[in-house]
């Protein structure tokens, strides 16, 4: 693994790997046992999106490794004032030692991977989020001891979670069961990789998704960038609120888990919130360890 700009990059030996080593920097951080991998290392962290958990559990993670984070808006670098993204990206290759991406085009953080001599990670993008549901993917592995087999139901958008999730979870042997409005459908891309797995099903009906599954996961109906689409989207996600009623449908123990931020009472009520709160913001926590696993893997050169 040379960089990590989607869940794709990845098989589920890699994706394994991951998890075992953030499962054990995560034993490591609780029983305060140094393990500085990035000593000495300086980590570009660039934001074109405004963040609280990628900032701060980049920034600690990093802190934690050894290594110096350097914190990159857009109106700080050039780029954001016209340069082109090879340029910026073959000057910071001379000057740092990884890069962490937060931004809207897939392509931006893929230009950066291709022009730049460094590894990069995307922190997210409107297609992407796959540091995102590496945490979720260790969350639910650590609720139930495995991956495979497991039923992982997604209600909402088909944004960058849901294409994430699903390649994610198929990789992992899980069974994989999305429901979005018709004209909101995960990427087409997605839905193509996707169609290969008996294992995956997509409906744009909750309760079909939803039934005997062991994990439900849902995301605000308008990510960053779409708060002009926020009537319109409300209006077409009616029917997909994760409620009591929903989540009588899955399994008794079912886990629930959210990205974050949630927007109570819209993809989820505050009921459902709350009753599994610990597991979300388990799910948070998570985001610091498997990101300092892929850092600690791609800074080393292994074989993730």
């Amino acid at each position: 693994m040379k960089h990590l700009l989607t869940m794709q990059d990845l098989n589920k030996e890699e994706i394994l790997q991951i998890l075992d080593l953030a499962d054990q920097l995560k034993y490591e951080r609780k029983h305060q046992i140094p393990h500085r991998h990035l000593e000495g290392k300086s980590v570009g962290l660039i934001f074109q999106k405004s963040s609280t958990r990628t900032r701060v559990s980049f920034e600690t993670g990093i802190y934690q490794l050894g290594g110096q984070p350097l914190f990159l808006s857009s109106r700080d670098l050039q780029i954001g004032r016209g340069e082109p993204v090879q340029d910026t990206v073959r000057v910071l290759s001379r000057y740092l030692d990884m890069i962490m991406i937060r931004t809207f085009d897939q392509k931006e953080v893929e230009d950066l991977a291709k022009y730049g001599s460094i590894p990069v990670i995307n922190g997210l993008t409107d297609y992407s989020h796959p540091c995102q549901v590496l945490a979720d993917l260790m969350t639910i592995r650590e609720r139930y001891g495995i991956l495979e087999g497991l039923k992982m139901c997604y209600i909402g958008d088909g944004d960058n979670m849901a294409n994430s999730l699903i390649v994610g979870g198929l990789l992992v042997g899980m069974q994989v069961s999305v429901a979005t409005p018709v004209d909101y459908k995960p990427d087409a891309k997605v839905m193509d990789f996707a169609k290969d797995y008996a294992t995956f099903s997509w409906t744009s009906e909750p309760k079909e998704a939803i039934k005997d599954a062991d994990v439900v996961i849902t995301d605000t109906w308008a990510s960053m960038g779409m708060e002009e689409e926020k009537e319109i989207r409300q209006k077409a996600f009616q029917g997909y609120t994760v409620d009591d009623d929903l989540m009588a449908l899955a399994k008794p123990q079912a886990m629930v888990q959210h990205c974050l931020p949630a927007y109570r009472g819209q993809e989820i009520t505050e009921k459902v919130f709350e009753d599994h709160a610990d597991e979300i913001f388990e799910e948070a926590e998570n985001r610091l360890h498997a990101q300092k696993a892929v850092m600690v893997l791609l800074m080393k050169g292994e074989k993730a």
